[in-house]
């Protein structure tokens, strides 16, 4: 069974990437709460006025206006009640210092938009895996 608890937030500010990302969800049967932040501020007021239900499996977007990604995942590893959030990097660029970034941030993985069809399908059956397998914290 796949662990309902935990709240999924997509931090994305592309209608389109989020309609694919959500239709992606549905067809491989991942029924967790899913929430939308339009940018890293939008997602980080979310987070730490707890309108979103701890634990989260964050999805997020690199490129974003006013706060990107990597200047978000910064900020939610240096709060406390944050830092164990588990988050996914959503990106088009397939730089290896990009993703270098993020994984110094302590991403879970990193995942190129690009590739949203099919191996983006594989990449979401395996956040469906994580969530029947990974035990998550109660904060």
């Amino acid at each position: 069974m796949v662990n309902s608890k935990a709240c999924i937030l997509i931090v994305e500010d592309d209608e389109v990437d989020i309609m694919a990302i959500r239709r992606t969800l549905k067809k491989t049967n991942i029924t967790n709460p899913v929430h939308i932040a339009k940018d890293g501020i939008e997602a980080l007021e979310k987070l730490r006025s707890k309108a979103i239900s701890s634990p989260y499996i964050v999805l997020m977007d690199l490129n974003m206006p006013r706060m990107n990604g990597i200047d978000c995942i910064k900020e939610i590893r240096a709060d406390n009640s944050l830092r164990r959030t588990v988050i996914f990097a959503l990106s088009t660029s397939k730089d290896e210092k990009d993703k270098l970034n993020a994984y110094d941030c302590n991403i879970a993985g990193y995942i190129v938009k690009s590739n949203i069809g099919d191996e983006f399908e594989n990449a979401m059956k395996m956040l469906e895996q994580y969530l029947k397998v990974v035990e998550l914290p109660n904060e």
